[in-house]
């Protein structure tokens, strides 16, 4: 019973070093895409220590890697030491996978305020010329998250570009992607995208944060799993007479 016990933990544990070198990919991946939709956002969340998240996660997720490869040999090799390493390193792992969640719910919650504070300066620099870098950021998130201004399209008329071009018209991005004659004019307010941009801006990051945290928590519960079937293995290694005598005889359990 005692070595079917082994065995299982064996196996499981073989199988969750196979699970942690996909983890390592897919947390690398979640990663990469939050830096990159920063990128595309980062104008209207000006606290670049939002990215340390995803800084994390991509570190956890190369150490995932190596992980994977200690658990793999030292499970096969029967290492106590190796197992025993194995252990402390997803102990350590887990320690700041939970420093990542609680981050995450920090700065999920700073959203709001930061682009609330932000938004309004993005928008009045303004100027509509494609190689601005504000004037692209706001055309891109209009298109992208179909919205218009910052509570609605008329928030456009306080804007300095809409008084400076005194035709009565919001950037050709507030206009509806189904419609091709749109000139985006104010008379026509039907032709354009009626929400604001504030919330959905908020609500993306908030998203992003949120595939961060969950990745996080996800790949805690699997390390978890994999600490105590390492536990289970490094115990009975040291306690069980009859699985001594199969190591000593060259035999594995």
């Amino acid at each position: 019973m005692g070595q079917c016990g082994i065995t299982s933990s064996k196996t499981v544990l073989v199988f969750l070093n196979l699970i942690f070198w996909a983890a390592a990919g897919i947390l690398c991946y979640v990663g990469a895409y939050v830096f990159i939709t920063y990128d595309d956002y980062d104008h209207f969340f000006e606290d670049v220590y939002t990215l340390i998240p995803a800084v994390i996660i991509i570190a956890v997720g190369t150490l995932l890697f190596i992980i994977g490869l200690i658990g793999c040999c030292a499970t096969i090799r029967e290492s106590r030491c190796g197992l025993a390493t194995f252990v402390i390193i997803l102990l350590l792992v887990f320690i700041t996978e939970v420093v990542v969640v609680v981050l995450g719910y920090i700065y999920r919650a700073k959203v709001e305020d930061e682009v609330d504070h932000s938004i309004q300066k993005v928008y009045n620099g303004y100027n509509g010329t494609n190689p601005d870098a504000a004037s692209r950021a706001i055309d891109y998130v209009q298109r992208q998250l179909r919205c218009c201004g910052i509570h609605n399209y008329t928030d456009w008329e306080n804007t300095v570009w809409f008084k400076q071009t005194k035709n009565n018209s919001v950037p050709l991005s507030c206009c509806k992607a189904t419609l091709s004659n749109c000139t985006g004019s104010l008379t026509r307010p039907m032709d354009l995208y009626s929400e604001g941009c504030e919330a959905l801006v908020v609500k993306k990051l908030q998203e992003i944060m949120m595939y961060v945290i969950w990745a996080a928590l996800a790949f805690a519960a699997i390390q978890l799993l994999g600490m105590l079937c390492a536990c289970i293995v490094l115990c009975r290694r040291s306690r069980d007479p009859a699985y001594e005598l199969l190591i000593t005889g060259g035999t594995y359990a």
